[in-house]
């Protein structure tokens, strides 16, 4: 599958320090949890139909114009050619909150892009505008470096808003993982230099990214992982030195400590990166617990487990990068360009090319594949899911319901998920139902 809008669910935030109920805050390519206003001076505050004028002004739209999701404004301030002049849209190749996906082929050459259609009755706040030309803004700045998907153009009409990309098809990263086999430290070397690279290169350039994570790198050739592209910049902002982001935003396992107490800068997207690399060591995140919040307080207490299997077999300078990446205090973190230069990641350097443990490769399967459930089920409470795929998940989950209670109870999930091949512990379970909680009639796994 190639680039895909894959409207990444990330839910309220209730970090157990700071009871009061966090806000959704919603990007064209995904949603975020979010509990407050960034201290950027590029960050709107939150906008309800009653439209902030002064932020109008400076987008140069109506807001009563996007308060009536009409879609009758020009999203990127100006006229643009038509799309379906250069273009000829094909078969979908994914679907999110905001928009679709195509494959696209340019008429001219014949070259085969990735289209990112954006429905613009969906951009319902002036906030959501300025996330779609920020996004479009950032993929132009960092154009021209080897691992970020390349912005071919973005075209506007009166129902969308189109961004033609370089096509990613050779698929996400944990599935080329998975399908080679042979895995080593060596390897996850190779492929966290490529992620850090490019984390440098946009602080360098003065980008957070604010939501990496293994889905939002995609390989535009299978067999060439030097071909990785972070395709995804919904919730990427510029920075300047010093300033101080306060919004929450992220997925819960990868989210830094900083950003919980609501006071950060670039140092958050290490902290990510190191829990990414914790994953490519051992198939599961550093930082998890049964439920949302456990998770958080998982992530403020910063214990990292390197007793459990396979930690005993990994290199002490893997593990020494690690700490040195997942370090609370940002103050004390690695920056981007300190864990290029660490032994572990040198490409003559120190990690081994010895298979890791075939336990590591299993549980990155059943990581990503949990992933991809959760991404299904939370696509519903997004109304993104056709009729037909709707069908399908309600079937599935009234096959695990064998008591024809009407509701699913934990051990109905886990024996359903085991007749469909599922290795999943109790506790990645348990994290299922909570993520499919709502998704029918809005109770708990309610059918």
């Amino acid at each position: 599958m190639g680039n895909t809008c894959h409207g990444s669910f990330r839910r309220k935030l209730h970090h157990p320090t700071h009871p009061k109920p966090s806000s959704i805050r919603r990007s064209h390519s995904s949603v975020s949890i979010s509990s407050s206003s960034s201290s950027s001076s590029d960050d709107t505050a939150k906008l309800a139909p009653t439209a902030d004028t002064a932020a109008a002004m400076r987008l140069g739209i109506d807001p009563a114009a996007v308060a009536a999701g009409s879609g009758g404004f020009h999203v990127l301030g100006h006229q643009t050619p038509n799309i379906l002049d250069h273009y000829a849209l094909g078969r979908k190749l994914g679907q999110g909150q905001f928009g679709t996906t195509y494959l696209c082929t340019e008429l001219a050459t014949g070259a085969e892009y990735a289209c990112k259609s954006i429905a613009k009755r969906k951009l319902i706040s002036l906030e959501d505008v300025e996330d779609v030309r920020r996004e479009i803004q950032i993929l132009h700045h960092l154009s021209g470096h080897k691992n970020v998907v390349t912005i071919k153009g973005a075209y506007e009409d009166a129902q969308y808003v189109h961004i033609v990309m370089e096509l990613c098809a050779g698929g996400e990263l944990f599935d080329r993982i998975i399908e080679r086999g042979h895995y080593s430290e060596r390897k996850a070397a190779q492929l966290i230099r490529i992620i850090v690279g490019v984390v440098e290169a946009c602080h360098s350039l003065g980008v957070m990214h604010r939501d990496l994570k293994p889905e939002n790198f995609l390989l535009v050739n299978r067999d060439d992982d030097s071909s990785l592209k972070l395709i995804d910049f919904g919730l990427s902002v510029f920075f300047k030195p010093g300033q101080i982001f306060t919004d929450v935003v992220g997925s819960p396992y990868y989210v830094a400590p900083e950003v919980l107490c609501k006071r950060y800068g670039p140092e958050a997207d290490v902290w990510t990166a190191g829990v990414i690399l914790y994953i490519l060591l051992s198939g599961v995140p550093p930082f998890w617990a049964e439920t949302q919040q456990g998770i958080f307080e998982a992530v403020m207490k910063g214990v990292i487990d390197f007793d459990s299997e396979p930690w005993p077999l990994i290199s002490d300078s893997a593990k020494d990068l690690i700490r040195k990446m997942l370090c609370s205090p940002p103050s004390e973190r690695l920056t981007a360009h300190q864990v290029l230069s660490h032994p572990w990641i040198h490409e003559q350097g120190v990690a081994s090319d010895r298979a890791l443990d075939p336990a590591v490769l299993s549980r990155l399967k059943q990581f990503s594949a949990m992933n991809k459930l959760k991404k299904m089920a939370l696509r519903v409470i997004a109304e993104s899911l056709s009729e037909e795929e709707i069908a399908g998940l309600r079937e599935m989950f009234t096959a695990m319901d064998t008591d024809n209670s009407g509701a699913i109870t934990f051990d109905e999930l886990k024996a359903g998920l085991r007749r469909y091949g599922s290795t999943m512990k109790d506790t990645e379970i348990r994290d299922l139902m909570e993520a499919v909680s709502q998704l029918f009639f809005g109770s708990t796994t309610s059918l």
